[in-house]
């Protein structure tokens, strides 16, 4: 039962970042960066970066996007490895 729920929350995380994640990369491509969509899977950790370095280079911080989306991502991480772990 446990395990379960650290497993929903795990992909609810996981959706989270990747929507973020998404987010981020059509904003950089509004900015001039060409994206390859069907990739977007093996791509994304560079489009973060990049998305990273236009808007601190814009405004002095980092953008409104990242962080949603390192908290999404993180968490999945943290609740997947939680529910192996009590699985286990």
């Amino acid at each position: 039962m446990v395990p379960d729920v650290f497993a929903a929350l795990a992909i609810i995380g996981a959706l989270v970042g990747v929507g973020f994640g998404v987010a981020m990369a059509n904003h950089i491509q509004g900015r001039g960066v060409k994206i390859k969509w069907i990739f977007l899977k093996l791509y994304l950790p560079k489009y973060v970066g990049q998305y990273r370095e236009i808007t601190a280079q814009e405004t002095g911080r980092v953008g409104p996007l990242y962080l949603p989306f390192a908290l999404g991502m993180g968490g999945a991480l943290v609740f997947g490895i939680l529910g192996m772990v009590l699985r286990g």
